[in-house]
C-alpha cells in the first residue's frame, strides 16, 4: 500500500512541495559545508527518488548554489525568506529535502539512520541527551 504524500514548505510558505515516502535515506550530516549552509551543528536531510517529489508552488522563487570546489554539495533556498528548500541531487535521481521543511511528520516517520562526517562535527556540539531539554524559551 503506497504511503500518503507529505506536504512541505519554506518558512514564509511561498515554496511548497509534496513528497511521497518511503525515503531512500534520512541522515544527519556534520560536514563543515552543512554547518555553514544550515548555520547549525548539522543538517537533517531526507532523500526520495525524483518520481516521489512534486513542486506545488513557488518553484520560480528558488535560488540555487552549487559549491564549485566540491563534487556534490549544493543548496537551494527561497528568495523570499532564505529557507533552504529541496533540490535535485546532481549525482543521482534523488531529491534532498531538509527534514524540518515537512509540515507534519507522520507517526511512523523513520528516525535518521546515521550521522555522517562525524569527524567534522562542530567542537561545541553536544548530543541532545547530554543537556537539559526545555519546552519553551527561558
Amino acid at each position: 500500500m503506497p504511503s500518503s504524500p507529505l506536504a512541505g514548505s519554506c518558512l514564509c510558505g511561498s515554496v511548497k512541495f509534496e513528497v511521497t515516502p518511503p525515503f531512500t535515506a534520512f541522515r544527519y550530516c556534520h560536514c563543515t559545508r552543512c554547518q555553514k549552509a544550515s548555520g547549525s551543528a548539522h543538517a537533517a536531510n531526507v532523500f526520495v527518488p525524483s518520481a516521489q517529489f512534486v513542486w506545488r508552488a513557488g518553484e520560480s522563487l528558488i535560488k540555487h548554489y552549487d559549491h564549485a570546489p566540491s563534487q556534490r554539495f549544493a543548496v537551494s533556498f527561497c528568495a523570499q525568506c532564505g529557507s533552504r528548500v529541496p533540490h535535485k541531487v546532481s549525482a543521482r535521481d534523488d531529491y534532498l529535502i531538509p527534514a524540518g521543511l515537512l509540515d507534519q511528520a507522520p507517526a511512523d516517520m523513520p528516525r535518521p539512520q546515521n550521522s555522517i562526517f562525524w569527524g567534522s562535527r562542530a567542537p561545541w556540539y553536544v548530543e541532545p541527551h547530554g543537556m537539559p531539554c526545555l519546552n519553551e524559551y527561558k
